[in-house]
């Protein structure tokens, strides 16, 4: 983990503020534009943010969190009792998200999911590529500062998405937003990179009893049915780092060595790799490098 300070908040709309984190022992680790951080808040809960700022600038973090009514407690504490001056732990920035070199871009936005796609239009722009953002959403926080910047490039309102895949039929398109805006455009658009701040609603078998063998400590962890493989890490004395327990932030990546993972995860988890918060096993026992 990394130490910052919260050096200031500013309110970015009704329901958004802006966090800026600076580094409290020199330079912050670095990260590319679709990186995320995981922010440890002084009422013991961990969530993650999408880091919006400028990737040349380490002395500081930038953030924004949007003030969600049912709030498990993360957010309210955000709006409500975070104050400037708190020194505040973040993780070292993680990409499940990243912006790939094209010539020409569409990004798509609703509400709050601008914030992952700010940082891609800058580096976007300044590589040079043909660049359009579709930003819709009743709450659109950094929307002043996007047209100031960057003129008719940005669309405010909602999106034909159909339209716009008829329009930009050869650009690489990035969406972030609510969920059904981002299951739309899976469905539009024939090439589309998407992330997501809830996991999918999806239907899976029963859950199953399965074995797993630790290769590194040693040792054999019964996982029952009723049981998710990371609590049965956990449990065994095999901790395991975690934050959202929803398949959707990273965290908690293992590396399978033999077996087969049933992947119930809203990443996409690279070979030889699973997220134990929500996936299982397909095969009765799993090798694991922990």
């Amino acid at each position: 983990m990394q130490k910052t300070v919260l050096e200031r908040i500013e309110r970015l709309t009704e329901d958004v503020v802006s966090l800026v984190l600076r580094g409290d022992e020199g330079p912050l680790a670095p990260w590319e534009p679709g990186a995320h951080i995981d922010l440890e808040l002084p009422n013991w809960l961990t969530r993650q943010y999408s880091l919006c700022g400028d990737p040349a600038d380490l002395s500081a973090y930038r953030i924004a969190v949007r003030h969600d009514p049912l709030s498990r407690g993360g957010s309210e504490y955000v709006h409500l009792f975070l104050r400037p001056g708190r020194t505040l732990s973040v993780s070292l920035p993680r990409n499940h998200f990243p912006l790939r070199p094209a010539p020409e871009y569409l990004f798509v936005a609703g509400g709050i999911g601008i914030t992952p796609i700010v940082p891609m239009l800058r580096a976007a722009v300044a590589s040079g590529a043909a660049v359009t953002l579709a930003y819709a959403g009743r709450s659109r926080p950094f929307a002043e500062e996007l047209v100031a910047t960057y003129g008719d490039r940005v669309r405010l309102g909602r999106p034909d998405l159909a339209a716009l895949a008829a329009e930009f039929p050869a650009a690489e398109v990035y969406c972030c937003g609510p969920a059904s805006m981002v299951t739309e455009a899976e469905a539009v658009f024939p090439r589309v990179h998407t992330e997501r701040f809830e996991p999918t609603r999806r239907t899976f078998g029963p859950d199953t009893a399965f074995e797993v063998v630790c290769a590194r400590s040693g040792g054999t962890i019964a996982v029952p049915a009723d049981e998710s493989l990371l609590d049965a890490l956990n449990h065994a004395g095999r901790a395991v780092p975690s934050a959202c327990r929803e398949g959707v932030c990273g965290s908690c990546e293992v590396a399978v060595l033999a077996g087969e993972p049933e992947h119930r995860d809203d990443i996409g988890a690279p070979d030889g790799r699973m997220y134990p918060c929500v996936s299982r096993a397909l095969s009765p026992r799993l090798v694991l490098d922990v």
